[in-house]
């Protein structure tokens, strides 16, 4: 027999062909392959759904701020004055004539850059007067005298964005110039309901050098989309408003200003009017047509057309004096900083998620080159090269991996269908490629020397290399720059595009995990070699023979610890900031409501109402409270008077509420007013003669003694313990003396405030004007429909959820929570994969050691025991390397955009805290499921036969 090539023999002048590598491999370990391929294919679908998902919500949170911002707000607003007087009369008319504005319209549109998409439906072109003048019929309203004020406007599309209600829309006859003495108009029925117009009236405006210009009102129309840009960018064009003149003493005058709608062909006759008429053309963007990674590209394209390129080429076709007027920047730049606020924490879970995801795939990687090492050390000794080596691993490798990239990828764009397709092939791709090339360049480098029998590998016969040492003290000193710049800079530095502008930041707490995997690697044999000798003199072998297995674990160890810890640290870290978020929203609204809910009035509520609020389904306890929110200190003493929220309280009561809530709680005898004498009534109420002025002095006991009062920091810092006069709103008086100080509390939030004893003042000062409510599972409907109309009931848990109005806020928490979930089960993962690496030679261990007389009971107690220290090391090292990062990065966490959006609350910033329950509970679940899983493999092996176990050079 003759060898012709590879794969290829040659007897008897036949040719035959070898099987082919890829299928042969493939045939001989089909379940391995089909594990590789769920593992690419799972983590492929989570890398490409996961920049998707991050499209997903921010573009949904950019569309709901363009819909939250009004139209005047969105709408980008450019209008040039009216041709100049030294032009011919012809041509002044002809440049507000429709074809001109038309014409105009359309080289505006043509300066408009990408990415602004502008909604043609809802813009809009014409001319309005900028100067509205006074109606001349005194038949329209005029509420404190002042004629009603018009504003005319000759906006193009009336009869595609309405629908007559009576009469018909207005048109015009002939040409109309400046001298047309009357036109036709229209009126929304907003304007006619108000105004009293109706279809036939006739409204006289101002002209100059002729007669007042008529507008007969042909009908009257109703918006097809009052919310529409086309209505509201302009609101006088949809109904009229009440203006106040400039105060000058007295009662303001007010006059109604309203917009008569004219055709377009009418436009000429404003110019014989003195309100300054104006061609305006209005772009109404499209809110569902930018993407929030476009947001730097559209703010560009914004100012190039406020005082750019865009404005050039508008004053170069259009007007040489046109100009632009837009907040739409303003309404990107709040969308901006929102994300910014939120993008590091998302990322600082993406990159612990991936790392965890990509120490698996190596794990996987390293289980595969360990089974077949011998194998693989044949092929070298044999004289297989090591390119060929590599090339044939990354052949069978890409066989399985590729596919499953591609099924990923594919079932990611399924699922999320929004979002750039570019991002998520590219994270795909990635996956992909860190599977097909983890097994060769394993293989690779540990058999770059050929040899038949290996050394020992295990840690504690292999020294670390200076490469290794060098390596890790590269990380380590990455590690402390990243944690020294996030506690410096925090998580707020951004780039243009309001993205994350640091990513070694949000590594951070990734490498805080990989040098504690990497310090206790090198650490965890030295306390197992402490033990083991007083260990060796205990009875029985279990306890000397596990701790000796134990300190010779393989060197690959780091693998899994390293993905542990990873995820321990990522998952504490995540469970810190959703809880932070949790705590921030309940606090803020708290602070916003008091107690549980809160019933307020502008007045003294009924004395009745307490006992109606207490019958309510939920409540458990009701504290009225009387607030004086503009109550004046320190009148009458000479010093500067403040203003401060005075509470009236029932020292009782409400000391048990402020305890409960933890704002500000007190002892009930610090607050309690001083009694008058033997028998009295302790209001001590003095009152004298009202024609005075001075009104009635309450609040001073037996010798005048002043009430006892708890303060906010800045009045007890202005006034100490001296008495204070106070001024309350029903003008009585009252002096009180500062007892303690408190920086919250319930029944204020964000004022500086006296609480003192309600028995100290005034009955009218003393009437409840607010209910605290406490209780479970409170029913809004029950409280209001209790409480009435006029008054205010206002419940924590709708506080709570007022501060979640962004998807920017949702998405963000929906995507941590998934990273963390997908983190922890990449950790279970790896740990599943190092006890199987670690299963066919324990199996041996037992087989061998029931044939010396191993019990069943002590086998399994040796497998536990020879596991316990790395489960131990891996959750005591999860918990304490979580704590270490949280500590180490809360001062540079800020937590109150992700909880609060733009809300402005009293509670201040949300910092990171550690979460107990995010610290134990992973490091609890992986010492279970460590401890568990080798008790289970004790129990599986004690059932089965060791034949095989015990069968020489049997491959397994």
């Amino acid at each position: 027999m003759a060898r012709t090539g590879e794969g290829r023999a040659v007897r008897g002048g036949r040719t035959r062909v070898a099987a082919p590598w890829v299928r042969t491999r493939l045939r001989a370990a089909p379940g391995a392959a089909l594990a590789l391929a769920l593992l690419v294919a799972l983590t492929a679908c989570l890398a490409a759904a996961f920049p998707r998902a991050l499209d997903r919500y921010e573009d949904a949170g950019l569309r709901r701020v363009l819909d939250d911002a009004s139209a005047r707000r969105t709408t980008i607003h450019l209008f040039a004055p009216q041709p100049g007087v030294e032009l011919p009369q012809e041509e002044r008319e002809k440049a507000l004539r429709p074809a001109a504005l038309r014409k105009g319209y359309a080289d505006v549109l043509a300066a408009v850059d990408e990415p602004l998409v502008i909604d043609r439906e809802q813009s809009s072109y014409g001319v309005f007067t900028t100067n509205p003048t006074a109606a001349l019929d005194p038949w329209l309203p005029r509420p404190t005298g002042v004629p009603t004020r018009i504003a005319l406007v000759a906006q193009n599309g009336l009869g595609d964005h309405s629908r007559p209600v009576s009469g018909r829309l207005p048109r015009s006859t002939g040409t109309v110039t400046a001298a047309t003495p009357e036109v036709e108009g229209a009126v929304t029925a907003e304007t006619a309901r108000t105004l009293h117009i109706k279809a036939g009236s006739v409204i006289h405006v101002t002209a100059v050098e002729r007669a007042p210009l008529a507008v007969r009102i042909t009908g009257v129309v109703e918006p097809r989309e009052p919310g529409g840009a086309y209505w509201t960018a302009q609101p006088v064009v949809r109904k009229p408003s009440l203006v106040q003149l400039p105060d000058q003493g007295g009662d303001a005058d007010k006059y109604w200003l309203g917009a008569l709608l004219l055709p377009p062909d009418a436009a000429p006759a404003l110019l014989g009017t003195p309100a300054r008429p104006e061609r305006y053309w209005q772009l109404a963007p499209d809110p569902s047509a930018p993407a929030a990674h476009d947001v730097p590209r559209l703010a560009s394209a914004i100012a190039a057309l406020e005082s750019g390129p865009g404005l050039a080429r508008v004053r170069e076709h259009v007007d040489p004096l046109a100009d632009t007027s837009t907040d739409l920047d303003d309404v990107l730049k709040s969308f901006t900083e929102l994300r910014s606020g939120i993008a590091p924490l998302v990322a600082v879970a993406a990159f612990g998620t991936g790392t965890v995801a990509a120490v698996v795939l190596l794990m996987a990687s390293g289980l595969a080159e360990d089974r077949r090492r011998a194998e693989l050390r044949l092929l070298r000794a044999r004289g297989g090269s090591l390119r060929g080596v590599f090339g044939r691993l990354l052949a069978e490798t890409a066989v399985v991996a590729v596919p499953a990239g591609a099924l990923g990828l594919t079932a990611a764009l399924l699922a999320v269908p929004h979002g750039r397709a570019g991002h998520a092939v590219a994270a795909a791709v990635a996956v992909t490629v860190l599977a097909c090339f983890a097994l060769p360049v394993r293989a690779a480098l540990a058999h770059r020397a050929v040899s038949v029998h290996g050394a020992r590998e295990d840690i504690a016969s292999v020294r670390p290399s200076r490469r290794r040492t060098v390596a890790e003290l590269t990380l380590l000193v990455l590690a402390t720059g990243a944690v020294a710049a996030l506690r410096r800079r925090g998580t707020g530095t951004t780039d243009s595009a309001g993205a994350s502008g640091d990513q070694l930041v949000a590594l951070a707490p990734v490498l805080v995990g990989v040098i504690a995997a990497l310090v206790l690697v090198r650490l965890y044999p030295l306390p197992l070699r402490r033990l083991s000798g007083p260990a060796g003199r205990l009875r029985g072998a279990v306890a000397h023979l596990s701790l000796a297995r134990a300190g010779r674990t393989s060197t690959s160890t780091a693998l899994p610890l390293l993905a542990l810890l990873t995820a321990l640290t990522t998952a504490a870290f995540g469970g810190s900031v959703l809880a932070g978020v949790h705590d921030a929203r309940d606090h803020a609204a708290l602070l916003a409501t008091g107690a549980d809910a809160r019933v307020e009035a502008t007045h003294a509520l009924p004395a009745s109402l307490p006992d109606r609020v207490r019958r309510t389904p939920g409540v458990r306890e009701v504290t009225p409270v009387s607030v004086a929110y503009r109550a004046q200190t320190g009148v009458g003493s000479g010093t500067a008077g403040e203003t401060v929220a005075v509470v009236g309280v029932e020292p009782g009561a409400y000391g048990r509420l402020a305890r409960e809530v933890g704002l500000g709680g007190f002892p009930e005898e610090s607050l309690r007013a001083p009694r008058s004498g033997p028998g009295g009534s302790g209001t001590g109420a003095d009152t004298t003669d009202d024609s005075t002025g001075t009104g009635t002095e309450a609040g001073t006991g037996s010798g005048g003694t002043a009430l006892p009062a708890i303060a906010s920091p800045a009045v007890a810092d202005l006034y100490g313990t001296d008495p204070v006069s106070v001024l309350m709103e029903d003008g009585s008086h009252v002096t009180v003396r500062i007892a303690a100080v408190r920086e919250l509390t319930p029944a204020v939030s964000d004022l500086d405030f006296l609480v003192v004893d309600r028995r100290g003042l005034t009955p009218r000062a003393a009437r409840p004007t607010a209910l605290l409510v406490t209780g479970d599972h409170l029913d809004g409907g029950a409280l209001r429909e209790a409480a009435g109309t006029g008054v205010d009931v206002r419940l924590r848990a709708e506080s709570r959820a007022r501060y979640v109005d962004s998807p920017l806020q949702s998405g963000a928490e929906q995507i941590y929570t998934a990273a963390v979930a997908a983190g922890a089960g990449y950790a279970l993962l790896a740990l599943l994969l190092a006890l199987v690496r670690a299963a066919p030679e324990r199996a041996a261990l037992l087989a061998r050691l029931r044939t010396m007389g191993l019990t069943r009971a002590q086998g399994r107690r040796l497998l536990v025991l020879e596991s316990l220290p790395q489960a131990l090391l891996a959750a005591a090292g999860g918990a304490l390397t979580g704590w270490a990062a949280i500590r180490l990065l809360s001062p540079g966490i800020d937590l109150t955009a992700i909880a609060l959006a733009a809300h402005s609350t009293p509670a201040g910033t949300a910092r990171l805290r550690t979460d107990t329950l995010s610290l134990l509970v992973p490091s609890a679940t992986v010492l279970a499921l460590a401890t568990g899983i080798a008790a289970a493999q004790a129990w599986w092996t004690g059932r089965r036969g060791s034949v095989r176990e015990l069968r020489a050079g049997d491959s397994r």
